[in-house]
């Protein structure tokens, strides 16, 4: 090839490379901007360390002529997919490109991003989408259906094999929330992104309900009234940053380990500042992340989940380095009982870190299940089934510390040594019993209550005479379901040691295709 000719085809590749990087162009660029929004490229510069992004099928287009798409060609196809690191390590990207064709998904736009969850899945490293869609491009019609298909068929086979985790970056309705909603996480940003599978146009034909787009599918809806989304974000940047960070607490793999950092060991681990948290009165609520942040690495609790069911607490944080996931029932909303949705978000998490080898740290301050007729009606049988069931699954290491109440059911749900918890400690104050001595005296003795001449001061003697039998833990201790009663200032002591000498636990479990979890 003559000079002349290799400067002509450097001078093309240089236009083509330069068209798609424009995507829709400079005006729909500005009007993204405008929305307060960052374009795809920006969103993948701001996530990756700088320079280490490659891109793969940059010059994609679409095949379809229907409807006028053969005059409306961009490079690309309306999605920027590839690969770079985020802190040094691999992870595959794929952000999809409002500017182009509304970021709609089709054929050429599907099999790119299947492409990279591929390569993920070979390679074993994180998939993680920033979506900005405005759905199935109707122009291609089934080809659309089934480029989403080909998507969520990939997202269901990398289930628990490596992390996925989908940032909404603007719109997703329709078929597309289905792909964030098979991942691991999604996380979303105030104000200018939202999910439905039907907009406020369907909803006000068919229900007749007037509803905002932020009221139905926003940020702030899914992150507390559904549970759709685990983050909630005022910004794009901070909502970047936030997967940056929970990246730092999960491995690459199954088959990886979350890696440990570096901890100097001070002359003392014991904390006595967790003394002084639980209230004497054990029907005072208290905040339980008071306790987690009395026990973990300074700062280094990233809550999960954090507006929804609200009565239990969930979240990555360290001890010694380590990265442990908590579950944690938190006093201070409805006394930290045991709801539907507090089951399906403690089992969701807890999935998780089995999934991905995370330590699982468990608090508990638990009186029970929530009654009521809501509760019964709408399956608190089954979906309280499911915490029970992801914990007595789960074979990480797995480590519970009794803070205050473990009553009835909910003490064997919460991790308790009989579905297989490694160590159980309790603090001196635990009562662990079938339910409160108020409620079991009331039961126990009825007949010489109702006998007495003095009903109420019968029932305060009989009170007084089951709690000294019952509301500590060291009857459970005498029959090792409490392995040792400790003073919760060695609490972070005590743990630091125990995940060191559960590092290496094996579980064999039996031969099965797959458990059958009450979903």
């Amino acid at each position: 090839m003559s000079s002349e000719n290799s400067k002509n085809a450097f001078d093309l590749l240089n236009q083509k490379k330069e068209e798609a990087k424009l995507g829709g162009g400079q005006k729909r660029i500005d009007s993204q901007h405008k929305k307060g929004k960052l374009t795809a490229r920006e969103r993948i510069n701001f996530l990756l360390d700088e320079g280490s992004f490659e891109e793969v099928g940059e010059l994609m287009k679409h095949r379809s002529k229907n409807f006028g798409l053969d005059k409306q060609q961009y490079y690309g196809d309306g999605v920027v997919v590839g690969y770079g690191k985020v802190n040094g390590r691999l992870i595959y990207v794929y952000s999809q490109d409002f500017t182009v064709l509304g970021g709609s998904l089709a054929e050429a736009h599907g099999e790119k991003i299947c492409r990279i969850m591929d390569l993920a899945m070979q390679n074993g490293a994180p998939v993680i989408g920033l979506n900005d869609s405005g759905g199935a491009r109707i122009q291609e019609g089934v080809v659309s259906l089934a480029a989403y298909a080909d998507i969520f068929y990939r997202n269901t086979r990398a289930s628990g094999v490596i992390p996925q985790i989908s940032a909404i970056m603007g719109p997703c309705a329709g078929g597309a929330v289905y792909s964030p909603a098979l991942t691991d996480f999604v996380c979303m940003v105030q104000n200018t992104s939202y999910m439905f599978v039907t907009g406020p146009n369907v909803v006000k034909t068919v229900t007749h309900e007037e509803v905002t787009s932020e009221e139905l599918g926003g940020a702030d809806s899914h992150a507390s009234k559904s549970g759709v989304t685990h983050f909630a974000y005022a910004n794009e940047i901070e909502c970047i940053e936030g997967i940056k960070r929970l990246l730092s607490y999960i491995p690459q793999n199954c088959e990886d380990s979350p890696t440990k950092l570096v901890y100097r060991t001070p002359e003392t681990e014991v904390r006595e500042v967790l003394n002084k948290i639980v209230p004497k009165n054990p029907n005072q609520p208290y905040d339980i992340r008071e306790v987690v942040d009395g026990i973990v690495d300074e700062d280094s609790f990233y809550e999960v989940h954090k507006d929804y069911a609200a009565n239990i607490v969930v979240g990555f944080s360290r001890i010694g380095g380590r990265s442990v996931g908590i579950v944690a029932n938190q006093p201070s909303v409805l006394a930290g009982v045991l709801d539907i949705n507090a089951s399906k978000k403690g089992a969701r998490f807890v999935r998780f870190c089995d999934c991905f080898n995370i330590p699982l740290l468990v608090l508990v301050d638990v009186p029970g299940f929530l009654p009521g007729t809501d509760q019964e009606w709408n399956a608190i049988i089954t979906n309280g089934a499911k915490l029970l069931y992801a914990f007595s699954e789960a074979t990480v290491p797995r480590i519970s510390v009794i803070t205050r109440k473990a009553y009835g059911g909910a003490y064997d749900v919460m991790n308790s040594k009989h579905i297989g918890a490694d160590m159980n400690f309790a603090w001196p104050n635990a009562e662990i019993a079938v339910m409160g001595a108020k409620g079991a005296a009331e039961i126990i003795f009825k007949k010489e209550i109702k006998e007495a001449d003095d009903s109420d001061a019968k029932l305060k003697e009989m009170e007084q005479e089951y709690a000294n039998l019952f509301a500590n833990p060291y009857r459970a201790a005498s029959r090792g379901y409490v392995d040792e009663v400790i003073k919760p200032e060695q609490t972070r002591q005590k743990l630091i040691r125990a995940y060191e000498m559960l590092e290496n636990k094996v579980v064999n479990l039996p031969k099965k295709k797959h458990g059958n979890i009450p979903l």
